[in-house]
């Protein structure tokens, strides 16, 4: 079993957090800890490096930043948990493809146990439950080594979905835990989504610190 530096971070603006991601995965060698963040962001949209900008129908007050991960535009806010998964998945010999699946599985076990059947997409990674999605997903791997990671809806302000074609799907719905009936704190479900992901990852040491 291995072992993973958790970084509770609060609510973040986007970029600075981006660049510290970037500037870790850049100067970890073979033996850095890996790393798990947990935060929220300001209200940011986010444009992956596929993205068609046809895909954000409407810019008003929320910023728009283009960044290096897969896929196309998503929408980050308060009450939406992040999770940023900076992993050597050369030590952990781990595919992208496995990864992704491995966060996609994370999700799923959590919302099981809420009583909530969930399921992934072959054509669209992320999470979904009936045909709305309530995570999104999206990773960059540089040297064997993953950053950003996936978003997960739990109890926000959902209105600026509207403003965009969520992952470059026009009319695809999105929900989150308040509207399927989850009643658990913010904090709860970090910390269980926190353990499912380090149970796919077989991480049995786990140390959580405040900040960078």
């Amino acid at each position: 079993m291995s072992s993973v530096l958790v970084r509770q971070l609060g609510c973040q603006d986007y970029e600075p957090v981006w660049r510290k991601m970037q500037e870790f995965t850049a100067q970890r060698n073979a033996d850095t800890e890996d790393e798990i963040w947990l935060l929220q962001h300001e209200p940011v949209f986010t444009q992956g490096m596929n993205g068609k900008p046809e895909h954000i129908l409407n810019k008003n007050t929320i910023p728009v930043v283009e960044i290096d991960r897969g896929g196309q535009v998503t929408y980050h806010g308060p009450g939406q948990l992040i999770v940023y998964c900076l992993i050597d998945l050369k030590r952990k010999k781990f595919g992208v493809r496995q990864m992704v699946t491995a966060l996609e599985e994370a999700v799923i076990s959590l919302l099981k146990d809420e009583g909530i059947t969930a399921a992934a997409r072959k054509d669209a990674p992320g999470v979904y439950v009936d045909k709305a999605k309530v995570s999104a997903l999206g990773l960059r791997v540089k040297r064997g080594c993953s950053y950003h990671g996936l978003s997960l809806n739990v109890d926000m302000d959902m209105a600026p979905f509207k403003q965009i074609n969520p992952c470059g799907y026009e009319g695809l719905e999105v929900t989150q835990l308040k509207e399927l009936g989850v009643d658990s704190s913010f904090s709860d479900v970090e910390q269980k989504l926190l353990q499912k992901i380090c149970e796919q990852f077989s991480i049995g040491n786990i140390h959580q610190v405040s900040g960078f």
